[in-house]
């Protein structure tokens, strides 16, 4: 390959996976960004700090108020991502908890460089139990559970920004124009302002609100995806991590934020993939010079297409659905076959890497090394592929 098709296709590589998240020092605080309205006030308050008159606003319909309401929980929950990124200005901003909704990572994504991506579950919080916890202050993990990033048994946690209507409508576009999610709207109930040190409640003590969130909900074994609203999914769709740099922007989002530290611990325990073979990264190369070109040409479609709403036509739907299922096609029947893994970290052995309580400290300090490596190997270039698409 000539030295200047190895510069484009590493570029894209370096675009899709960026840096490994950082542990920092946690804030106590609201960022700076925070709207004055979800502060506290000398106004009258609920036991938990949030000011009457915020909740009050928050619980009138849309229509007196005029504005929106959006449940953001992934990589929305970065400053950089949801404010610098996609340009939205909230008006004002309250972290809640969501009790019939679970943080899943089963949205497909690209293989080798976004796995996965956040996505959200309904859940029954009668049958989602803490396992074995003496008290609220009990870290809520089922030792049954295969995954790290499915042991939070509290419900969603995240934050509602209020939004224009012309923001919200750059929200739809942004997050695919409608093509896998319904706009559904959910009871979220505010968490303590200021308190992320306080362990998060089994079940939400302050009165709730509604608000609009993305839902892109797995579909049933056996059953047919729905016709409008429906999106691809893996057949274990826990199995995929996600990449480091979309962690990141949880993590940060997580600390700018002040979400608790109970959740930014659960995040943080969540793994990464990585590329950790010769094998993987040329497998990589090979197929985002490919795959990428065409995926981002279709994202660019969808923003020349999308109507005042932010949602696309569904003639795109249908294109943007059918892409996806080529890239995962190519991916299980010869990529995979070929290159190796490109959801799931694996070990120096070449042996998916375990995620379970019996992993090692030797185990950990082979991923530690192997993402070290993978981070000095790739090069950093812009990111302008993965904005699109996150």
């Amino acid at each position: 390959m000539a030295d200047s098709g190895t510069a484009r296709v590493e570029a894209s590589a370096a675009a899709i996976r960026s840096t490994i998240p950082t542990m920092t020092k946690r804030s106590s605080c609201m960022t700076d960004h925070t709207s004055a309205r979800s502060l506290p006030s000398e106004a009258a308050t609920h036991p938990g700090g949030v000011p009457q008159d915020l909740l009050n606003h928050l619980q009138q319909p849309e229509s007196v108020r005029k504005t929106y309401l959006y449940l953001g929980y992934g990589s929305n929950l970065s400053n950089e991502k949801f404010r610098g990124d996609r340009g939205i200005k909230p008006l004002s901003q309250v972290n809640v908890q969501v009790p019939t909704l679970r943080l899943t990572f089963d949205l497909p994504g690209i293989p080798y460089a976004e796995p996965c991506f956040a996505n959200s579950g309904t859940r029954d919080p009668d049958n989602d139990p803490p396992p074995n916890a003496e008290n609220e202050k009990s870290p809520l993990i089922a030792k049954e559970d295969r995954y790290h990033k499915d042991r939070w048994h509290k419900g969603l946690i995240g934050v509602v920004y209020e939004v224009t209507a012309e923001d919200y409508a750059h929200i739809i576009a942004t997050e695919g124009g409608g093509a896998s999610y319904h706009d559904i709207t959910v009871d979220c109930h505010p968490l303590p302002l200021n308190k992320p040190d306080a362990p998060v409640p089994q079940n939400p003590t302050l009165p709730p609100f509604k608000a609009h969130t993305l839902f892109a909900p797995a579909v049933p074994p056996n059953e047919p995806p729905p016709k409008d609203g429906g999106r691809f999914q893996r057949p274990d769709m826990s199995y995929a991590q996600p990449s480091a740099r979309y962690l990141k922007l949880m993590t940060d989002g997580a600390k700018e934020l002040g979400l608790p530290y109970e959740y930014q611990d659960y995040l943080l325990n969540i793994r990464s993939y990585t590329v950790t073979t010769a094998r993987q990264r040329v497998g990589s190369y090979i197929f985002l010079a490919v795959w990428g070109p065409i995926v981002a040409a279709i994202f660019a479609l969808g923003k020349m297409f999308a109507d005042d709403k932010g949602r696309i036509p569904t003639w795109l739907r249908s294109l943007l659905g059918a892409i996806f299922k080529a890239v995962w096609l190519s991916y299980d029947y010869f990529f995979k076959q070929v290159f190796g893994d490109g959801e799931r970290t694996l070990t120096d052995g070449g042996n998916d890497e375990g995620d379970g309580d019996g992993d090692d400290e030797r185990l950990r300090e082979k991923r530690r090394v192997s993402e070290s490596k993978a981070k000095d190997h790739l090069l950093q270039e812009e990111d302008q592929f993965v904005r699109q698409m996150v």
